[in-house]
């Protein structure tokens, strides 16, 4: 006599009880409906023929049998039901239907969290975006079936508190999570940078140097030695020693760069009644070369600010200057400049940005579009041409109005 164990092992039987699992499984746990066998080997066909009491000749490419025929057939054979050998085969079967449902409400109640924890941005296209996002791409999926829904709560907690005054990442942390930690390597500082690129218009950060410059876009100290901003002929009243290298290099036209520590310990007020800003360090060099000492002002963002850049500007008494690229980034970037810093836009407008479309190609413009608040005509110019002007080719305007 077979017990249940040879059932289990008899190949036969492997795909009928494999079959079965995933239609009770769908099902919800019911005995209802049929499954199939597509090209049973011999084996199989006559095991087929025992449990239903029919013929099914070798021409039948894929038999079907009433699941309430294996259940009888297993009881009459064993004295337990289905479900139980497939218990004992794989653990108990799942009601995947079930299942589903709970995780689908897991997923709305975590992003619901999410929402309200954050209501400093609800509404706003990045932040709307960035949850349909991640709502679609697994990653609150993920995080559900991980036991880490928690983590999207901590994600608008955090970015709730965004953007902030040159907090250090650690503060930012404790003040958003009460862990000092929680922003250093883990799965909510992913989530955070994510939707920091998202709201910046680039790519989601793949190396320590882009994570920095997305945190320092809203406000958060990384690594003050690591944040630095490039300047030429800045000079300083300030009675230090940082302020004397500057000194001494705007005396040669020299290109100096700074660090936000240095910016710290020793801070710093420019003299220039006009500081002009850049985006692309070319500009600077054309400067530097060109014009050396009798260059104006000029700071270089080297792409976003960084936090060294902003608190630079922040100490400025003069007017601030500011531009970028002909790029959706370049718009974000000045008009964020013009809140930030009362900046005015440098050769930033829809006849210089035509102008130099005229003057050579250019590349496709990519990412989410901006606005020009300061001239509404450049962003519906930039969406209707669709290409990007990268600063560099405006150098000889720019270095024009550089000349002292």
């Amino acid at each position: 006599m077979t017990t249940v164990d040879d059932l289990l092992e008899d190949p036969a039987w492997q795909r009928i009880l494999a079959a079965a699992r995933r239609k009770i499984e769908r099902d919800g746990g019911e005995l209802t409906g049929t499954i199939g066998l597509s090209k049973p080997t011999d084996a199989e066909r006559r095991l087929i023929i025992g449990i239903t009491g029919k013929y099914r000749s070798a021409d039948v490419a894929a038999p079907r049998i009433q699941l309430v025929d294996v259940d009888e057939a297993i009881r009459g054979a064993h004295g337990i039901g289905l479900l139980a050998v497939l218990a004992r085969r794989d653990g108990p079967v799942r009601d995947r239907a079930a299942e589903r449902a709970d995780e689908e409400l897991a997923k709305a109640a975590a992003v619901a969290d999410l929402c309200a924890r954050c209501d400093s941005h609800r509404g706003e296209r990045w932040f709307e975006q960035w949850v349909d996002e991640i709502s679609g791409d697994g990653t609150v999926t993920r995080l559900v079936r991980r036991g880490d829904a928690d983590v999207l709560g901590w994600a608008g907690e955090v970015l709730n508190r965004l953007p902030t005054g040159d907090k250090p990442l650690p503060v930012l942390a404790e003040w958003a999570t009460g862990n000092t930690k929680a922003l250093t390597g883990t799965p909510l500082a992913s989530l955070v940078l994510r939707a920091l690129a998202k709201r910046d218009g680039a790519p989601a950060p793949t190396n320590r140097a882009e994570q920095r410059a997305r945190w320092e876009s809203a406000g958060v100290i990384v690594d003050d030695l690591a944040s630095q901003v490039l300047v030429l002929n800045l000079r300083s009243d300030d009675d230090h020693v940082v302020a004397g290298w500057l000194n001494e290099a705007a005396a040669c036209g020299i290109p100096f760069r700074l660090t936000l520590h240095q910016l710290t310990v020793d801070p710093l007020t420019p003299q220039a009644c006009d500081l002009y800003v850049c985006e692309n360090p070319a500009v600077l060099r054309a400067a530097a070369s060109e014009l050396s000492d009798r260059s104006a002002t000029l700071v270089c963002t080297e792409g976003q600010p960084s936090a060294a850049c902003h608190r630079l500007l922040a100490a400025a008494r003069g007017q601030v200057h500011w531009r970028g690229d002909f790029d959706w980034t370049g718009l974000r970037t000045t008009a964020a400049a013009a809140a930030r810093h009362e900046a005015q836009p440098w050769r930033m407008t829809v006849d210089e940005y035509l102008r130099a479309l005229e003057t050579g190609d250019s590349e496709p413009l990519k990412g989410p579009p901006a606005d020009s608040p300061w001239d509404t005509g450049l962003a519906i110019a930039m969406r209707e041409q669709g290409r990007a002007i990268m600063e560099e080719r405006l150098i000889p305007r720019l270095l024009e109005d550089l000349v002292t």
